[in-house]
């Protein structure tokens, strides 16, 4: 018997991965409440660096809380 071929475009994008909604969404989610909460409330007296920095870290951490979200309850979409 032969072996099939397949395509090599249909192969390419049935592996192509994007990242889910949810993960936009958390880091996005993350980074404005780490500038406002983190870095207007409770570093406010700080210079304005540490607020981008905050936000940043903020983002950060929303994106892997997206992929732990992904991981056990899937997207929200």
């Amino acid at each position: 018997m032969t072996a099939k071929t397949r395509n090599k475009a249909f192969v390419a994008a049935k592996e192509k991965k994007e990242t889910p909604i949810v993960v936009y969404f958390m880091a996005v989610a993350g980074a404005i409440v780490g500038y406002l909460v983190l870095g207007k409330i409770i570093l406010g007296a700080q210079p304005h660096p540490y607020h981008w920095v905050s936000g940043v870290l903020g983002g950060v951490l929303g994106y892997f809380l997206g992929w732990l979200w992904f991981r056990f309850k899937g997207d929200v979409l």
